[in-house]
């Protein structure tokens, strides 16, 4: 897969084919999401692994020049053999705005594959719900590709992970992104760490008025952080429910009090 992904024709490198195949159907623009199909249990992970790979390093709010251009591509999916049940009615008969990885595996399993009904197998059936989903999404002109290996081994699931990493590679390089870089990612830590410091300013305030009963508005305002009630109530709701504070608990979330 390393030389393959390196080969500097495109039309022989599967990582640049893959690239080019979301650039069409997205147009470039995050026009749609892509549903991720695995027909094997053992692949159950993979379109999560996807999910973190792919939107973790495509979704962006500027280019490389610092235009604001809003690029992504959303991912989601789970077992094609079970789980699609949960959407395919909707991919089929709903709007426009998704294509489909189907990933196929010609080995059943190791050992014969039991028979589901006289001369056909388990292996028969998942091979069919594979066609047959394809041909209905294909049937009303909705969009999807097909990525097929020999058998699920960890060289297998090696190359898999290996050809994605280089396509989203080679992807952001078609978009001006940098899929390195991942501000929103920081953001989110940074803004954990903050929540984290408004948890000890309420336990500092209330460990110095204990008894004292404080709605949420009080504690934010005698903390120096006026306007952060929202958040001062969710941290402060958590902590009665583990037996930290007690808490008054009321309908109007403004009204209920808690003390130490």
């Amino acid at each position: 897969m390393d030389a393959w992904t390196r080969e500097l024709n495109p039309a022989r490198n599967p990582a640049a084919q893959l690239a080019r195949s979301w650039l069409h159907l997205t147009e470039g623009k995050a026009k749609r999401a892509m549903v991720v199909l695995p027909y094997k249990d053992r692949l159950v992970l993979f379109s999560r692994y996807l999910q973190q790979l792919v939107m973790e390093s495509l979704g962006k709010e500027t280019d490389r020049s610092g235009k604001v251009v809003h690029q992504g591509l959303t991912v989601y999916g789970n077992k094609g053999s079970t789980d699609q049940h949960a959407y395919i009615q909707q991919l089929r008969d709903g709007p426009d705005d998704f294509f489909a990885v189907f990933i196929e595996v010609l080995r059943d399993r190791d050992g014969p594959s039991p028979d589901v009904e006289p001369g056909i197998t388990s292996g028969d059936y998942l091979q069919a719900f594979l066609l047959g989903t394809r041909e209905a999404l294909s049937g009303q002109k909705k969009a999807s590709l097909t990525l097929t290996i020999g058998r699920v081994d960890a060289r297998s699931i090696g190359q898999l992970i290996a050809l994605v990493e280089r396509a989203v590679g080679i992807y952001a390089s078609m978009l001006n992104i940098n899929a390195y870089h991942q501000p929103g990612v920081e953001a989110g830590k940074r803004a954990a760490g903050e929540a984290l410091q408004v948890l000890k300013l309420i336990l500092r305030y209330l460990e110095k008025n204990p008894g004292q009963w404080h709605s949420a508005s009080t504690i934010s305002k005698q903390i120096g952080l006026e306007g952060t009630d929202e958040t001062v109530f969710k941290i402060c709701l958590r902590l009665s429910s583990n037996g930290r504070l007690e808490c008054t608990p009321h309908p109007d979330p403004a009204k209920a009090t808690f003390r130490l």
